[in-house]
């Protein structure tokens, strides 16, 4: 049988997995009995754990407190925070650099050493480079996230491409990432249509709006949609263009708010981008190196012979 202090240990390790556990469960896995169980339950509780009883059932479960209690973390779930707290400290969320650094610092002070060593071996061996997107409000990233999890209505101000601002009525869905820019996908209700926003563009009024039911998402591929959504709807020219390389190769140079890769075979792919501008689609497809094949819009297509025909006579 483990020692009392021990015990407890194990006892919080299992109550922070998500789920419920009934007090033969705790027992079994604890090798005591479960009168024992209730009582290093008590003994938790006055530790300031909320353990909470699950009704209808004799389970228990680690709940929400008024205070945040210390977590117990394994090797691994320690080493993951420390990177995560490593990479927020230059992420694109606005007035977190300073926060994360804390949260780190108070980390690695207690870090046993062999964990110190492997975490401060990977920021050794590892260089940040800066997402150089815009930032993002925290505030505005939870007032959107607590609106998607209750399912209520989110009015906010929203900036355009080209400055004008407007009032927009949604029901949020989703917040997505893409490494440089955060999204809100949602139901625009004026519009009655799916639409997606920079959250960096928004800014929510409170009070939130009424509930709603849940839509079904506009997709079952949310980040293919996504990209669609921020590469190719919004522009005025759309393109298909044949690259004459294997998708994964082309992939890694393109990025998924660039433009939709979609394999054809082995050495082909159909890449699906767009612009406002003819110039900026053509430079920017011929300095990915691969041969490629235009196939729309018809404007590119004439824009491009244009384009050969002036950069041929400048080098005759």
């Amino acid at each position: 049988m483990l020692e009392t202090s021990a015990r407890l240990l194990r006892l919080l390790s299992l109550l922070q997995t998500p789920r419920d556990w009934t007090g033969a469960a705790l027992a079994e896995r604890l090798g005591v009995d479960v009168r024992t169980v209730r009582r290093d339950i008590d003994k938790l509780r006055a530790l300031g754990y909320p353990v909470d009883a699950t009704p209808g059932v004799a389970g228990y479960r680690l709940g929400a407190g008024a205070k945040l209690p210390p977590l117990l973390l394994d090797d691994d779930e320690a080493v993951a925070v420390a990177l995560g707290l490593r990479t927020a400290a230059g992420g694109t969320i606005a007035g977190i650099e300073d926060s994360s650094l804390r949260a780190l610092a108070k980390l690695e002070q207690v870090l046993p050493a062999r964990l110190r060593h492997r975490v401060g071996m990977l920021h050794e061996a590892t260089v940040a480079v800066p997402a150089g997107g815009p930032t993002v409000d925290p505030d505005v990233l939870t007032a959107v996230a607590v609106a998607i999890r209750d399912h209520h209505r989110l009015r906010f101000d929203y900036r355009a491409h080209d400055g004008a601002t407007s009032l927009r009525v949604t029901e949020p869905h989703r917040l997505a990432h893409t490494g440089r820019r955060w999204y809100l996908i949602g139901w625009d209700v004026d519009r009655a249509d799916w639409r997606t926003y920079r959250v960096d563009r928004l800014r929510p009024r409170i009070p939130t709006g009424p509930r709603f039911a849940p839509r079904e998402a506009p997709d079952a591929d949310l980040p293919g949609y996504l990209s669609r959504g921020v590469s190719t709807a919004p522009y005025r020219y759309a393109a298909r263009i044949t690259l004459r390389v294997a998708a994964e190769v082309a992939a890694e140079r393109i990025a998924p708010t660039v433009g939709v890769i979609e394999a054809v075979d082995a050495e082909n792919c159909v890449l699906r981008t767009g612009s406002d501008s003819l110039d900026e689609l053509a430079i920017y497809v011929a300095g990915f190196g691969f041969p490629f094949r235009v196939h729309e819009p018809p404007e590119l297509v004439t824009h491009l012979r244009e384009l050969a025909a002036r950069l041929g006579a400048a080098a005759d």
